[in-house]
């Protein structure tokens, strides 16, 4: 079924057409919201989460502000930031030890085989370095971009106008 069909379905409350772009996005969405929250019962539950803000808010997406799935992620992506920085989350994480933060920045897999699934892995090798690694930290690690600028060692400006432009890159390989 072609997808934009799928969508308007999906927008009209169609139940099946629910079921459909669930089972084509669940897995991406959840790589991307484990990146972020590192902890798959969670993982599981803001899945849910997701779709559910999706569903109750389908008449807001607008094909000409971009893809289905750039729209779904950034739900996901903002619900897993939101849960991460609530006050319940921030007290969870005082008896976290630091061999579980180790483990965190070792640990890529999860990113390169969920979010495979769509093929992102193949764009963004199409990005320079620079921007693969902003849009990594950023997009799928949750990082702020005042957390960026310390990670990568660059000042924040350049951070901001520095996502801007690969986000414009990204959009362009996208098409």
């Amino acid at each position: 079924m072609d997808q934009e069909i799928l969508i308007k379905r999906f927008q009209n409350k169609d139940v099946k057409a629910f079921e459909k772009l669930y089972e084509l996005y669940k897995e991406s969405i959840s790589g991307v919201i484990f990146n972020i929250v590192r902890n798959q019962e969670l993982t599981e539950e803001l899945l849910q989460d997701v779709f559910i803000k999706a569903w109750t808010n389908a008449d807001r997406y607008s094909s000409k502000k971009g893809r289905f799935f750039t729209w779904l992620l950034n739900i996901a992506r903002n619900s897993a930031i939101d849960t991460l920085r609530s006050k319940n989350s921030k007290n969870n994480k005082k008896n976290v030890s630091s061999e579980t933060f180790i483990d965190i920045l070792a640990n890529d897999e999860d990113l390169d085989s969920k979010t495979n699934a769509i093929g992102l892995k193949n764009i963004l090798t199409k990005l320079a370095d620079k921007c693969r690694k902003l849009i990594e930290l950023i997009y799928f690690k949750g990082y702020s971009q005042q957390e960026t600028s310390d990670e990568l060692e660059i000042p924040l400006g350049t951070v901001k106008s520095r996502s801007r432009n690969c986000l414009k890159e990204l959009r362009t390989l996208m098409e």
